[in-house]
């Protein structure tokens, strides 16, 4: 996903709307007709609008400003200003909206087709048509169109998926996403070839589950290190986390511990989030015996062994992420 944007600052601003007019009707046989200015048009809104297609930030981060149109001025004959077009801001599912200046949060847009008004444009002003009385038939004032809004907001990105995969570089996480979903990440023998998210669908029967493959996490990258923790965003709303823990590694209860710490360093709901762990590499030498200590290590939890090569323990993995998403086992 070269180019891939999850977080930018952008300015966003309604519209003002437009002036009312100060007019009189002047006709052949009616020289004093009285006041006809119309009222000026409403500025145009700020709309957020989710769209499936997107995946990325990354034209947001490009274009920086999005400005609704102004409303048009009223004139004679009581016409009406024309109402300012609308800018319309598209961002994928999984958008959060935030104030950059006091971080609060303003809209977390999820669905596809999902339309959030951000900002609403002014209103047009009355024309002096609307300010005679009996006592002044002919009023030389009319309204100013109420002006728009302007505000700065960070825009972040949350991958939507069920299934969030996470461990070190080179855990085997790209390589397990392309043999049990259609996804095509980038896959090779050495850390962090990951670098941003990888979507994949996993489909069993009527079931399908959407998992998500995200940059390693080494030790430390709760202070920085490696391409720290900026990427975990992405398996905030998943309902399960898959801890791969590669077992041609002498330590592999260590690295789950690792995940643990660096997890809870960032939130510690996520760390506490369903899991499952799960041994890659099954066919390496020595990994039954690891996956064993596994076992034995974490007994209060569900353990399995895989080989993503010999396809091996795939369908029961399969089967365990169906169930505790919601699927049957």
């Amino acid at each position: 996903m070269d180019g891939f944007v999850d977080e930018t600052t952008i300015v966003v601003a309604s519209g003002s709307g437009g002036d009312g007019a100060v007019s009189f009707r002047r006709e052949k046989y009616v020289p004093r007709g009285g006041p006809d200015g119309g009222d000026g048009g409403r500025g145009g809104d700020v709309v957020f609008s989710v769209r499936a297609n997107l995946r990325t930030l990354a034209y947001l981060k490009l274009r920086h400003r999005f400005l609704a149109e102004d409303g048009g001025g009223g004139s004679g004959q009581r016409k009406h200003g024309r109402d300012g077009r609308d800018v319309e801001v598209a961002v994928p599912p999984g958008t959060v909206l935030h104030d950059a200046s006091t971080g609060g949060l303003i809209a977390d847009l999820s669905r596809d087709g999902e339309r959030f008004v951000c900002l609403r444009g002014g209103r047009g002003g009355k024309g002096n048509w609307h300010f005679r009385t009996p006592v002044n038939q002919a009023p030389r004032f009319a309204q100013k169109g109420v002006p728009g809004e302007t505000r700065e907001l960070r825009v972040e990105m949350q991958v939507i998926a069920d299934a969030g995969l996470v461990g070190k570089p080179n855990a085997g996480k790209s390589t397990l996403l392309s043999v049990l979903t259609n996804a095509r990440p980038k896959v090779a023998d050495y850390p962090f070839t990951t670098r941003s998210p990888h979507l994949g669908l996993l489909r069993r029967g009527d079931r399908d589950v959407v998992l998500a493959d995200i940059p390693g996490i080494i030790e430390g990258a709760a202070s920085g290190r490696g391409l720290g923790l900026r990427f975990l965003r992405h398996v905030e709303r998943c309902t399960v986390l898959l801890y791969l823990v590669d077992l041609g590694d002498e330590g592999a209860a260590d690295t789950v511990r690792v995940l643990e710490t660096e997890l809870a360093a960032f939130s510690a709901e996520l760390a506490a989030r369903p899991r499952l762990i799960v041994g890659t590499k099954l066919d390496r030498e020595g990994a039954p015996a690891r996956l064993a200590g596994l076992i034995e290590a974490f007994s209060g939890d569900r353990v399995l062994g895989i080989s993503a090569i010999a396809h091996e323990g795939l369908d029961e993995l399969a089967r365990a992420v169906i169930a505790i998403t919601g699927g049957q086992a």
